[in-house]
């Protein structure tokens, strides 16, 4: 059951959720420190069930048409497993809302909130942020948060430029993974807002956003910001060769390294400046 949980949970996407704490620990200023702990854990197998685990109870209907669900793209469920899924999700997250309850400060524990809100209501009734589209790509700037709230937790003020960066980096990027499924959510009558725009104007929207986040990365690492720019640039290019989902599946595997690829410059550079004490 634990490797099922685990499929589950998307692992190949987990970067963005622990590559995000890691990266706010990192811009705090430290290479390590024990109270960021809690915050990469939750960021590991809880908080990530938490939300493809409840996208996969509430997409059963979507999954079952979409041919890329089954594996580690994203799993196709059983009716009979949502009710341990479910249970799943609450056993293993709801020790890290409690710990955070008592030990952060009421600021972060605002956008932690959020973060938890968010990540439901995409999926979940009566919001389903899912099925709404501009509010599907908006609400995925989430991903962002915790470059917000493990900064406040430790007491001190985000790096507005690298989290707002990310935010609308998040916000391209679904909208520019979600091209691929457009025929699978018409069927099902979701509007997202790949659906919406369809491929071409889709493609547009996302690089409105990636150019946003191009800029703002750029007040805090130029390299991130060329590196950003260079891929991102690539993705909508090979997207404009062919402007149909077929051709957003076959880029999808390089959609999922973009995040390992921009972020290891990131990292790379900001914990070589910690070791050599140049971190500003």
């Amino acid at each position: 059951m634990l490797l099922r949980l685990v499929l589950i949970s998307r692992p190949v996407l987990w970067v963005n959720t622990v590559g995000t704490t890691a990266l706010a620990m990192w811009l705090s200023g430290q290479l390590w420190r024990w109270d960021a702990l809690p915050f990469l854990l939750w960021a590991t197998l809880p908080f990530n069930l938490l939300i493809y685990g409840v996208n996969d109870i509430f997409d059963q209907e979507t999954d079952a048409l979409n041919s890329r669900k089954g594996g580690v793209e994203g799993a196709r469920i059983a009716s009979s497993e949502s009710l341990p899924i479910l249970a799943a999700v609450v056993l293993t997250n709801a020790p890290f809302v409690a710990f955070f309850l008592i030990t952060v400060p009421v600021d972060a524990l605002a956008w932690i909130f959020a973060y938890i809100v968010i990540f439901v209501q995409y999926s979940t009734p009566p919001l389903r942020f899912k099925a709404r589209s501009f509010l599907d790509a908006l609400s995925n700037a989430a991903y962002a948060l915790p470059l917000v709230f493990v900064p406040l937790a430790f007491g001190e003020q985000p790096v507005w430029a690298a989290a707002i960066g990310l935010m609308a980096w998040s916000v391209a990027k679904h909208t520019f993974d979600a091209v691929q499924d457009i025929e699978e959510d018409r069927a099902s009558g979701i509007v997202t807002t790949a659906v919406r725009l369809g491929p071409n104007r889709a493609a547009l929207w996302s690089a409105v956003w990636w150019l946003a986040s191009t800029v703002l990365f750029a007040f805090v690492s130029i390299p991130v910001a060329v590196v950003n720019a260079v891929i991102a640039g690539w993705l909508l290019l090979r997207l404009r060769r062919d402007p149909t989902p077929f051709g957003a599946r076959g880029l999808y595997r390089y959609s999922i390294a973009f995040p390992y690829a921009a972020g290891s410059v990131a990292g790379v550079q900001i914990v070589t400046a910690l070791l050599l004490g140049v971190y500003p």
